[in-house]
């Protein structure tokens, strides 16, 4: 397995973690999913060489993290990457966030709300430290924390010894530059799939330049980068309301999926092993999280860091992208 280093911390994490968006289940993903079928998924995840397990309290309301406990377990706790999150909340209020189901949830980073946070985040999954914390959301009005207050709270837990490494989702360059500012940011989460390429504009630079890993989340977008969605598939749950899942969209999706074959042949691999590669072709400072959901997934995806996708596929293929775009 390629690793990545993560800025000073002496941390290595594998180019593919495995996400647990999905294995949390719940309204956003239809249901829940077999609870030991999740844990062999984990499992097989170490034994293939993936040492990165991203988890959130907000991946339907902490039963992503209770899964990850449970899987921990049956692993050595000292071979695990585990990466969680806070500043998303349902017990407590914030600035207005998503609603799932009939539960709503808000943002909040204050330090209060992160050292309770933190303090379930532990007790769900079973462990006395966490290797990476992130910030889930950036903060907003009305429940607005300057970074400097949150950013205090992280190096104080990290003295502690609670925590590792520190992270942030979803920010802009603004926020990483304040990050920075007040403390150190070793790596941040962003969404980036070849149909979602904004990151690369927005980000690259900056964190190229301040030894930031940028890490990929959706990069088979939530799915349709996988080849088995059929034209005329109606979205349901957190797909419902995403570009490429839409009318029109979706097929030419599709058509550009099929397009793939030759390559497919190529490097006797899948569509997934295929979107994931591109991903990580896109720099030696960029890992991905693959939401897989069973043991197969796991093998089927590990195999898009030992495919050697070349330069001219890996620009083939965002060609084929960006007609999808005019």
């Amino acid at each position: 397995m390629n690793m990545v280093k993560l800025g000073d911390t002496g941390i290595e994490i594998s180019k593919i973690g495995l996400g647990t968006w999905a294995i949390g289940g719940g309204p956003a993903w239809n249901g829940d999913l077999d609870t030991q079928v999740c844990i062999d998924t984990i499992h097989k995840a170490g034994e293939v060489g993936i040492n990165l397990i991203d988890t959130a309290p907000g991946y339907n309301f902490g039963n992503s993290e209770v899964i990850v406990g449970k899987a921990l377990k049956g692993m050595n706790r000292k071979d695990v990457i585990l990466e969680t999150k806070c500043g998303i909340v349902w017990e407590r209020t914030g600035s207005l966030f998503n609603k799932v189901g009939d539960r709503q949830l808000y943002k909040n980073l204050t330090p209060e709300s992160v050292r309770e946070e933190i303090e379930a985040s532990l007790e769900r999954l079973g462990t006395d430290y966490i290797d990476i914390y992130m910030t889930h959301w950036q903060s907003v009005e009305p429940c607005f924390t300057p970074i400097e207050e949150t950013m205090e709270v992280l190096l104080d837990l990290k003295r502690q010894g609670k925590i590792r490494a520190i992270g942030a989702a979803n920010v802009t360059t603004d926020h990483i530059k304040e990050y920075l500012r007040c403390g150190e940011l070793d790596i941040i989460q962003a969404k980036y799939s070849l149909l979602d390429r904004a990151v690369e504009d927005e980000l690259f630079d900056l964190c190229r330049e301040n030894n930031i890993v940028i890490q990929a989340y959706s990069p088979l977008e939530q799915g349709l980068l996988t080849g088995t969605i059929e034209k005329g598939y109606v979205p349901t749950g957190a797909r419902a309301n995403k570009k490429w899942w839409q009318p029109g969209n979706l097929e030419r999706v599709i058509d550009m999926l099929d397009s793939w074959k030759p390559l497919c042949e190529k490097y006797s691999c899948g569509i997934p092993t295929l979107a994931l590669a591109w991903v990580l072709a896109q720099g030696d400072f960029i890992s991905i999280l693959s939401g897989s959901t069973t043991p197969e997934q796991v093998e089927e995806n590990i195999r898009a860091v030992q495919i050697g996708l070349t330069k001219d596929d890996a620009d083939w293929m965002r060609e084929q992208a960006e007609l999808l775009d005019a």
